[in-house]
C-alpha cells in the first residue's frame, strides 16, 4: 500500500529545472559499445533485425546475411556474440582523453541498449559486461576517469526496447528457449515490436514484470554510480506510468541527497516537458527555444555503432551542426561508435580532434554562452525535428549563427567568408552602437562598418579555421 500511495504522485510534483552545468556544457560525447558491435554489420539494430524477415532500416534482409555468416537462429543466436565481445583493448582513460582532447564536457557509454545486456557490474541482469564478455565493468572504468577530468557523466538507456525486441518468426530461434529469457525477455508476437509514427504501440503492451526491471535497472546504476544525467531513448511511453514516476522519483530524490544537480533527457512524449530536457534525435530546432533542449547525433551517417566501411561525416558537418544547435537554446549530444576490441576507429579520432581544435580556439563563443534574440541569418533552411539530419543541406558562408555572453556577442559565419558579411540585425537600428570587432584565434585587423540599416564586416585576407569564423562583438 505505501508503494501506491508514493507513486500516485502526479508528474507536477516531479518538475525540475535545468542544471547550470548542462546549460554551460553545450557538447558531450557518448558511445554506442556492446555484442552488437562484433558483427559491425548494417547498424545497432542488427540484433533484433536477425531474428525476422522483414528488411533492416537500409532494406537489407540480416537474417539471410546472419544465416549466411554465422549459422541458423538454433544455433547461433545473439545470446553467441557475447564470448566474441571481449573489449581486449578497451581503455577508458583513453576513451575519456579523447572526449577532453574533443572538447566535450560530459559523457559516457551506452548503459544499455535494447538488445538487453548491461555494460555495468550489475546484479540484478545476469547478462552484464562485468561476468560475461569483456569481464569489465565498463560503466564504472569509465565513470571514474570522467569523473577524474572533471567532466559530467551521464547514463543512457535504451532497454525499453527490448520488449517484442527478439520476438521472431522463426520457431526454431534460440530467442523461445526459456533458458535465455533473461537476456531475451518474455516471449512475444511480433506485434510486441509494432510501431506507429512517432508512437509505439505494441500489442500486448509490456507487463508488470518487465517495467519493475525496466524501473530496477535504472535505479541500481543511479545507486551505483550517481550519474549527473540519465538519457532515455525513446519508446519509453511503453513503460509503466508508475515505473516512470517511480524511477524519476527515485534519481531526483538521490540527486538531491548527494548535492548534485542531476536531469532527465526524453524524446517525443515519453516524460512531461516540465520534468526533464527534450531531446531530438538527429535533428534540429528551426529557431531559438525559451527551453533548453538536446540534439544527439552519430558521427556515421548509417549506424550508431562501428560497423564496416562506415561513412564518417566530415568535421566541418559536426562543427555547424554544434553552432547551429547551441545558437538555438541546445546541446549536442554526439555518438561515437567503437570497435568490438575496445578501440576508436582512426577517423572518429581525428574528426573529434578537429573538433577539439576548434573549440580550444573558439570555445568562448560556445560554453557558457546563451541564444540571441535569434538564431542567425541566412539562406539555408533548417528542418525541424526528429531524424531529420539526413535531409539537412550544408550550410554555406552566407549563413550566419549567433551566441552571447554577457555584453558580449559572438558571430559564427559558417564557412570561409568569400565576401563581405551584412547582417540587418546588427544594424546601428535594431542592435545598438557596436565599439570593437576581432576574430578569434587572429591578430588580423578586423574592418568593419555599422550603418543604420546594416552591420558589414569586409572580408578577412585569412583565417584561423575553414569550418566556421568566429566574430568577437563588444557593444
Amino acid at each position: 500500500m505505501e508503494f501506491r500511495r508514493k507513486f500516485e504522485l502526479d508528474w507536477s510534483n516531479l518538475e525540475r529545472e535545468c542544471p547550470q552545468w548542462f546549460r554551460d556544457a553545450k557538447f558531450g560525447i557518448y558511445f554506442h559499445f556492446g555484442p552488437y558491435s562484433v558483427p559491425a554489420y548494417d547498424n545497432e539494430w542488427y540484433s533484433t533485425y536477425m531474428y525476422r524477415n522483414t528488411p533492416s532500416h537500409h532494406g537489407l534482409d540480416l537474417k539471410k546475411y546472419h544465416e549466411e555468416t554465422y549459422g541458423p537462429l538454433s544455433k547461433f543466436g545473439y545470446k553467441d556474440f557475447i564470448p566474441m565481445f571481449k573489449a581486449e583493448k578497451f581503455n577508458a582513460a583513453e576513451w575519456a582523453d579523447i572526449m577532453v582532447r574533443a572538447g566535450a564536457k560530459y559523457g559516457g557509454p551506452v548503459t544499455e541498449h535494447a538488445d538487453g545486456f548491461a555494460m555495468w557490474d550489475s546484479e540484478i541482469n545476469r547478462f552484464n559486461a562485468a561476468d560475461m564478455g569483456p569481464k569489465k565493468d565498463i560503466v564504472g572504468l569509465m565513470e571514474k576517469e570522467i569523473r577524474k577530468r572533471g567532466m559530467k557523466f551521464i547514463a543512457t538507456f535504451h532497454h525499453q526496447w527490448k520488449w517484442g525486441w527478439y520476438s521472431s518468426n522463426d520457431p526454431m530461434a534460440d530467442s523461445s528457449e526459456p533458458e535465455n529469457f533473461d537476456l531475451y525477455g518474455e516471449v512475444t508476437p511480433i506485434s510486441a515490436f509494432r510501431q506507429k509514427e512517432e508512437i509505439n504501440h505494441p500489442i500486448p503492451m509490456p507487463t508488470e514484470r518487465f517495467s519493475r526491471q525496466w524501473c530496477d535497472e535504472v535505479n541500481e546504476v543511479v545507486d551505483l554510480y550517481k550519474p549527473d544525467l540519465v538519457y532515455f531513448d525513446n519508446r519509453t511511453e511503453i513503460i509503466s506510468e508508475e515505473h516512470r514516476k517511480r524511477m524519476m522519483d527515485h534519481y531526483y530524490s538521490s540527486g538531491d541527497k548527494n548535492n548534485q544537480e542531476v536531469i532527465v533527457t526524453y524524446k517525443f512524449k515519453d516524460f512531461p516537458k516540465s520534468t526533464a530536457v527534450e531531446d531530438l534525435e538527429c535533428g534540429r530546432m528551426a529557431e531559438v527555444r525559451d527551453f533548453v533542449w538536446q540534439n544527439d547525433d552519430k558521427m556515421e551517417w548509417e549506424s550508431w555503432s562501428y560497423v564496416e566501411n562506415s561513412r564518417f561525416k566530415e568535421p566541418f558537418r559536426v562543427i555547424h551542426s554544434l553552432v547551429d544547435v547551441v545558437s538555438k537554446n541546445g546541446n549536442l549530444l554526439l555518438n561515437v561508435g567503437p570497435k568490438a576490441d575496445g578501440t576508436i576507429p582512426e577517423e572518429a579520432k581525428k574528426i573529434l580532434y578537429r573538433v577539439g581544435d576548434w573549440l580550444q580556439v573558439n570555445g568562448e563563443a560556445i560554453y557558457g554562452t546563451r541564444p540571441f534574440t535569434i538564431s542567425g541569418e541566412g539562406p539555408t533552411e533548417v528542418i525541424e525535428g526528429h531524424f531529420s539530419e539526413d535531409k539537412q543541406k550544408d550550410f554555406t558562408e552566407k549563413d550566419i549563427r549567433f551566441t552571447t555572453k554577457g555584453d558580449v556577442l559572438y558571430l559564427f559565419v559558417l564557412g570561409v567568408p568569400t565576401a563581405d558579411i551584412n547582417s540587418v540585425n546588427l544594424s546601428l537600428a535594431s542592435y545598438g552602437k557596436i565599439r570593437n570587432i576581432t576574430t578569434l584565434g587572429s591578430d588580423e585587423k578586423v574592418n568593419w562598418e555599422q550603418k543604420e540599416s546594416v552591420l558589414t564586416i569586409k572580408k578577412p585576407e585569412s583565417v584561423p579555421f575553414t569550418e566556421t569564423v568566429v566574430y568577437k562583438i563588444i557593444k
